[in-house]
């Protein structure tokens, strides 16, 4: 949004300098403090002998401002800081914002290219636990940014749900199942089932012989050990799908370890045929050693397929259904080892698309439990930040009366918590998850981000004006205003941002950013009870771009944006 005045910078600096424009414009920065001007370029930065200081002093002297653009130049030290012109630059900024409202930011750099974003991806024969929540809702937000930048984006859910441990499962539904439980909660009694059998064969090593067997006749097609199997897989994925649902989670495909069928023959034919297999006491794995990637096992003596061998299976078939650009695995830390392992040995076959593949990791969170302290599902978390919300809620009662549907708002702010702790440092950092920290609506949390959204909304609805984009926007110069649309005008550079790193702190902390600017605002810019109307339809217009763009990126993240609570 600054192009303009930037490319007036860069153009007559570089006749000044002798850099090239694009060397300038890349010096171009907005500096943390406005002092002494609204954009700066770091002399250092143009890489041209002299002293900088001395450099920034004379350039700036011969710099004659447009006024159209730039209306003022001064040095400070290195540096050359230009202030703009206010005016032409909210005009640009917010008639932008008004044209374009919900898609302010989104591009078509992707059009034409296809991405599968492949998450969440729970363990049906475990727990659908709080853990899950991490690649849940990174994944979400990639899914969804790849959209906002004119990609063809497929969101894929890639169960868990082959192996050997559903021939335990099994094994214990026989001797623990109850029909009615598996009907009422499918998730909740398989866990239960899979603790209780895993209990019972740390003292009867027979227990595994069985499962062993039971797998075994599930991959050989035995109809009876794979109509159980389904039950369990359509009992659990229909119960995932009202998880999702609560967390605004969308999947465009659920596929498991299950479907992959002829691409793993394949790809252990294409592994033999290439001359990658070598075998180990029966088994067969490839040797990944020279890559300091160890050894990677994809067949057990007993003939049986591991992990690896079904995600080699999963991305010949993924690639010959979809034909993707690219395709992403969100998955945690834990998990690096084996995909190098996977991209590895699907560049070592010789597929011509081996480098489509990217893994987006994130690290663990800590003392992830309920209020009472024990190891939780995450409904059961997402009930307890409701709940506390909910309460809180409770205690302005006036508030709370006229909101629609306290319960539904509750849960979308208890999310909000959730998501915004989760999301407001780099993903590969491990977190402590705090409760007094998330059930604030204070500080860098999810419901101060709402509770800011919700003041934008009441200060429309109590205004009573037209909003429109045709104001007078020599209103719109002073500190307070300029902070808020010089932040809202970033917007598509953060999208651009976040597309390069996949990071959604990014988005999370310019949300943060422009609440905090928000909140001051709204201490100065008076829309209501304003004596000069067109003043009032100025600010109005500044709040409410402020609005559309802090809703926007809370859709991005993966959150509904309320508008009372």
């Amino acid at each position: 949004m600054f192009d303009d005045f930037k490319a007036a910078i860069a153009s007559q600096l570089s006749e000044l300098t002798g850099a090239s424009p694009e060397i300038i414009t890349a010096a171009i920065e907005i500096p943390k403090s406005n002092t002494h001007g609204d954009l700066a370029v770091t002399i250092p930065r143009l890489r041209i002998k002299g002293a900088p200081t001395q450099q920034a002093k004379e350039w700036a002297e011969a710099f004659v401002p447009d006024q159209k653009n730039i209306i003022g130049v001064v040095a400070t030290g290195p540096y050359i800081n230009f202030r703009i012109n206010r005016e032409a630059f909210s005009r640009s900024v917010l008639s932008t914002v008004f044209k374009t409202q919900e898609k302010f930011g989104w591009t078509n750099d992707g059009a034409g290219k296809r991405v599968i974003v492949e998450f969440s991806s729970p363990n049906i024969a475990k727990s659908f636990h709080a853990g899950h929540l991490r690649s849940t809702i990174i994944g979400n937000f990639i899914y969804r940014l790849y959209k906002a930048n004119g990609w063809d984006a497929i969101s894929m859910n890639y169960l868990g749900d082959w192996g050997k441990q559903y021939g335990l499962l099994a094994v214990g539904f026989d001797r623990f199942g109850n029909e009615e439980r598996l009907a009422e909660d499918p998730i909740l009694h398989l866990y239960d089932v899979y603790v209780a059998i895993n209990a019972a064969a740390k003292d009867d090593d027979s227990i595994h012989d069985e499962a062993r067997l039971y797998f075994r006749r599930m991959e050989d097609g035995d109809e009876t050990a794979l109509a159980l199997w389904r039950r369990f897989r359509d009992f659990s994925i229909a119960k995932y799908k009202d998880t999702y649902a609560r967390l605004g989670v969308h999947f465009d495909v659920y596929s498991g370890e299950s479907q992959v069928g002829e691409g793993m023959t394949r790809a252990m034919d294409m592994l033999a045929e290439t001359g990658l297999l070598v075998e180990s006491d029966g088994a067969k794995l490839v040797d990944l050693e020279k890559y300091k990637l160890g050894k990677a096992v994809v067949q057990k003596r007993d003939g049986t397929t591991l992990y690896l061998t079904r995600d080699i299976g999963a991305a010949i078939e993924r690639y010959e259904t979809y034909n993707f650009d690219k395709i992403i695995y969100v998955v945690a830390s834990q998990q690096d080892q084996h995909l190098k392992q996977l991209f590895k040995t699907l560049e070592l076959l010789g597929l011509p698309y081996a480098n489509r593949f990217q893994h987006v990791n994130y690290g663990m969170v800590n003392g992830m439990s309920t209020r009472r302290g024990t190891v939780v599902f995450l409904d059961d978390m997402l009930q307890d930040c409701k709940d506390n919300m909910h309460a809180v809620m409770r205690k302005d009662e006036d508030k709370y009366n006229r909101v629609s549907d306290p319960e539904h708002t509750a849960d979308v702010l208890g999310i909000s918590a959730m998501i915004v702790q989760d999301m407001i440092a780099n993903r590969i950092k491990d977190y402590d998850f705090n409760w007094k920290r998330i059930l604030s609506y204070e500080g860098a949390t999810g419901p101060y981000v709402q509770y800011t959204h919700t003041r934008l909304c009441s200060i429309e609805r109590k205004a009573e004006l037209e909003i429109t984009d045709n104001v007078d926007y020599s209103h719109l110069t002073g500190e307070a205003a300029h902070e808020i649309i010089s932040l809202v005008s970033q917007y598509p550079d953060i999208l651009a941002s976040a597309l390069r790193s996949l990071e959604p702190c990014t988005v999370v902390q310019y949300m943060l950013a422009l609440s905090r600017a928000v909140s001051s605002a709204l201490e100065v810019l008076r829309v209501l009870r304003q004596p000069d109307v067109e003043v009032s339809k100025a600010y109005l217009l500044t709040f409410w771009s402020a609005r559309v763009v802090l809703g926007n990126a809370l859709t991005l993240i993966g959150l509904e944006p309320l508008t009372r609570m």
